[in-house]
């Protein structure tokens, strides 16, 4: 089989692409806008880009040609918190993606707890076993009118880590038990299933 994206258009096209690149992590962000009103939604088109300064990137569609709640609270405030997903906060990430009005807080509405973060004006969630703290270093929109795709690149400020997934002084992945998307639809991963294998060269 041999797939042409050109081809492809609106959600057929963004459903192949979420088959074709898994598994994703999770970006559960939360964010604040101009008003001080909290928001959070996950969006897996995420990545880590580079290390010195520390650079992530989040890409988001739009929802019937407009922007969404996060993209607008981003680009007013310039920063944003990713909280990473584990398993038991997978149902309450799931919960916080359905539509809300802009003016509803997420984190409180699926009964998540708000932490004033260190160094961006965005909360943080409790209940994460990492946060992101970032502010925003770049923004690039896109794609044509009015499907454009938002794209931003953020700088990780501070990482939050919870004292009980840490093994010898260092982050462990078993004990972090965070989750990925796979594919469109209901489908998630867990990152517990795991196999060693010896590097032969470096990144």
């Amino acid at each position: 089989m041999k797939v042409e994206p050109s081809s492809l258009h609106g959600k057929e096209l963004h459903d192949f692409f979420s088959s074709v690149i898994v598994p994703r992590p999770i970006a559960f962000i939360s964010s604040v806008n101009a008003q001080g009103q909290y928001n959070a939604a996950p969006f897996s088109t995420f990545s880590r880009l580079t290390l010195d300064p520390p650079i992530v990137v989040l890409a988001f569609g739009r929802r019937k040609g407009q922007k969404k709640d996060t993209v607008r609270n981003i680009e007013a405030v310039g920063d944003f918190v990713i909280n990473m997903v584990d398993e038991d906060l997978a149902e309450r990430m799931n919960q916080a993606a359905a539509d809300y009005p802009p003016e509803i807080d997420e984190i409180r509405e699926v009964g998540l707890t708000a932490l004033k973060s260190d160094k961006v004006k965005s909360p943080r969630i409790a209940e994460a076993p990492l946060s992101l703290e970032c502010k925003l270093v770049q923004t690039v929109e896109v794609g044509n009118k009015p499907n454009r795709s938002t794209i931003f690149l953020g700088e990780i400020l501070v990482v939050h880590i919870k004292d009980e997934i840490m093994t010898n002084g260092k982050l462990d992945p078993l004990k972090a038990k965070i989750i990925g998307r796979l594919g469109d639809g209901n489908l998630y991963c867990r990152t517990t299933n795991t196999f060693s294998m010896k590097r032969t060269g470096s990144d």
